[in-house]
């Protein structure tokens, strides 16, 4: 608004020429102008309202000791996004100088400060795509582990971003295991993990809610078998115990509470299966008999008449009642009787022989 006064100022004056405007030519010239005004003033006031939105630095040639002594400056006053803008046009103005390569990182640092993570992790990933071998790498490896942690939700949302930060720290801890960052990548892989098991038992005990035990127990051993060492290892063997019993499987039910006691024996989930297993106990199966079938026979299990052969019913459908002529059999025409021929009449001379 300040630049807009000495412009009205001269738009209004007309350089001096309105005294010699008639009167009603000097209102319609003042209208003119007003409108010229409102005009001029619009596109500054929009240009300053928009200017909080639209951010982007206005290309303007400066030598790489200004743009990042600048840079460095927005850093230390935490505007961060305006830093990281900043080292953006170090690489774009300047990119073959000594200093481009080190205002990727420090872009991709800026972001991370600012919360804008997406953009830190594309940058720390440019940064590795031009220069794999450089002795920054473990950091910008770990700016991008960093980008995908700080995104974890709880587990009631998709854990997608968390398996990329896993992915992520594993690739750090893999590549540069003896680095300064390696001993902090270990112990968020470990909280990780953890996370990941406790959405795996979220979806297990919505599944045993909804009485799908066999789904809830695939849940539940996979946190046993993947996530073992977590901290819902003891909640996912109690819950296996519970699964086992509601499927029918009672000495399953107690090699998963005999593990949680052995492994967890103080804790409340082995006083709950050990309840459980109390008021269900398991039967043992009888062994078999040295040479006993495990299937066994079906003339053995076929049921007996009085005299202690086994007997066989009539097919479903094919009873007759007592007296009634039997029907006649496929190949056994010369001797039966038709009335019981079930079979359509042929024709023509018989077989020899």
């Amino acid at each position: 608004m300040s630049r807009s006064g000495p412009r009205a100022q001269s738009l209004l004056s007309g350089g001096g020429r309105v005294r010699y405007v008639p009167a009603m030519r000097s209102l319609q010239f003042r209208s003119v102008a007003t409108i010229a005004l409102a005009a001029a003033v619009l596109p500054i006031a929009g240009c300053a309202r928009g200017g909080r939105k639209n951010t982007d630095i206005p290309y303007i040639a400066r030598d790489v000791g200004t743009l990042y002594s600048a840079a460095r400056s927005r850093l230390d006053q935490h505007r961060y996004k305006e830093a990281a803008q900043l080292f953006d046009e170090v690489e774009r103005q300047h990119p073959y100088s000594i200093w481009a390569r080190r205002a990727q990182l420090m872009s991709a640092f800026s972001y991370y400060l600012g919360a804008e993570y997406t953009l830190s992790i594309q940058s720390a990933q440019r940064f590795l795509s031009v220069h794999p071998g450089n002795r920054d790498a473990p950091y910008a490896y770990y700016l991008i582990a960093l980008g995908y942690y700080e995104q974890i939700s709880d587990v009631t949302r998709d854990q997608k971003i968390t398996q990329q930060a896993l992915d992520a720290l594993g690739e750090l801890t893999r590549r540069y295991p003896n680095s300064r960052y390696a001993a902090d990548a270990r112990l968020k892989v470990d909280l990780v993990r953890d996370h990941l098991a406790g959405k795996e038992m979220e979806i297990g005990r919505f599944y045993e809610t909804r009485g799908q035990w066999l789904a809830a127990t695939g849940r539940f051993r996979r946190v046993v078998e993947d996530y073992q060492t977590t901290t819902h290892a003891p909640e996912a063997l109690m819950r296996l115990t519970e699964t086992y019993l509601a499927l029918g499987t009672p000495m399953e039910a107690q090699k998963s509470a005999a593990v949680l006691g052995a492994n967890y024996p103080g804790s409340r989930w082995y006083d709950r299966a050990f309840k459980l297993m109390q008021d269900h106990p398991a039967k043992p199966v009888a062994p078999l008999a040295p040479g006993e079938a495990i299937v066994p026979n079906a003339a053995a299990v076929a049921p007996k008449g009085p005299s202690g052969e086994p007997t066989t019913s009539a097919p479903v459908g094919r009873a007759s009642a007592p007296g009634a002529p039997t029907p006649a059999t496929t190949g056994g025409g010369a001797g039966a009787s038709g009335a019981g021929t079930t079979g359509p009449a042929t024709g023509g001379a018989q077989p020899n022989g």
